[in-house]
């Protein structure tokens, strides 16, 4: 997909602003730090290795704003702590914080200004360039597991908004259009903030790729006649063990293609793969407004003073979960080991 949904350039950060999708295309202008958080924290960026990306280069907005501070490396910790807490489930966020912060301690003390900003922006934009290689490879890797006029469900997006580009899961759907193997996607509208509807409809509509938007409640009616060959999801947090943090609502279709006998391939960055924790138990599930659930883009479709519940995600247990695809390869079960596998980063599994 040609458009520009993440552009930086010194003292600014453009996004495209996915809250106005479908309906607008509109870039935000940003130039302070606390303004990506609130982008972030809005969901007008989103998606686990995009928000990374947004907040590497939050970060080099910082980086240019306190360059001259003898205090930078204290307030540079304050930029990071600020970005990272705005959505705690993508480890995406805090890794690619960390990973600048990491670059610009390691600077001799007293390093000019223009060092300790061209430190940040560098490896922002490294993490930018990277993520869109990774999702080629992921794409690619992912497509080798379908079969031939094979129709395959998403959830949620994982196409080039939710990523630097290309996408995950939904590089796989662009990869196997490519390979002449897929036939159709059906797309979950993915309730509460329909990512489906919006925007991963809207990104195949430009690739010319054919797809049927259906409700979340038909899935496993599709699924149940045989319908779906694969069903193909992202991540934004992967445990030790491989079990799989991502958008409300996999977890169900995980376990309805696990009755059924349809693969459920999780594809995500190995950057989403956070081996401190042993299992999706530890996972931080974000918990967003109820207004989300009670009002769709504003419009009351429940009682006022209606209460609701809104966790952002759900946690799919490994035993679910027939392969996670990564820039390195295809992890198969057992999961604990294969994961295990990728301390070494030239290490590919098959």
């Amino acid at each position: 997909m040609p458009i520009a949904h993440i552009v930086y350039e010194r003292g600014c950060l453009r996004l495209l602003d996915q809250t106005r999708l479908p309906d607008e295309v509109q870039t935000l202008e940003l130039r302070e730090w606390p303004q990506v958080a609130e982008a972030i924290e809005a969901m007008r960026v989103r998606g686990a290795p995009a928000i990374g990306i947004a907040a590497a280069y939050g970060m080099a907005l910082a980086a240019d704003q306190y360059a001259s501070r003898a205090d930078f490396t204290i307030r540079m910790t304050h930029a990071g702590a600020g970005l990272t807490k705005t959505r705690p489930t993508a480890v995406n966020l805090s890794w690619a914080v960390t990973r600048v912060l990491n670059e610009i301690r390691s600077l001799p003390a007293g390093a000019a200004p223009e060092t300790r900003v061209a430190a940040a922006e560098t490896t922002a934009h490294r993490i930018h360039e990277e993520d869109i290689a990774a999702c080629r490879r992921i794409g690619d890797a992912g497509a080798a597991l379908l079969p031939l006029d094979a129709t395959v469900l998403t959830h949620c997006n994982t196409g080039t908004l939710a990523t630097g580009g290309y996408g995950t899961a939904l590089g796989i759907v662009r990869s196997a259009w490519r390979d002449g193997k897929l036939r159709r996607v059906l797309v979950d509208e993915t309730r509460p903030l329909l990512q489906g509807a919006r925007l991963t409809a809207w990104e195949l509509l430009q690739d010319e790729i054919p797809f049927s938007l259906i409700a979340d409640a038909m899935a496993a009616s599709f699924i149940g006649r045989g319908a779906v060959q694969a069903v193909v999801v992202g991540a934004d947090r992967i445990a030790a063990n491989g079990d799989v943090a991502n958008k409300i609502g996999t977890y169900g279709l995980a376990v309805l293609a696990h009755a059924h006998d349809v693969p459920f391939i999780v594809a995500a960055p190995r950057s989403t793969i956070d081996r401190s924790l042993a299992g999706g138990a530890s996972i931080p599930i974000e918990e967003r407004d109820p207004s989300e659930v009670t009002q769709v883009r504003g419009r009351h479709i429940a009682p006022a003073g209606t209460p609701a519940e809104n966790p952002a995600f759900d946690v799919t247990p490994a035993t679910l979960v027939s392969a996670i695809v990564t820039e390195l390869g295809v992890l198969r079960p057992p999961f604990d080991r294969a994961i295990a596998s990728l301390g070494d980063a030239e290490a590919v599994v098959r």
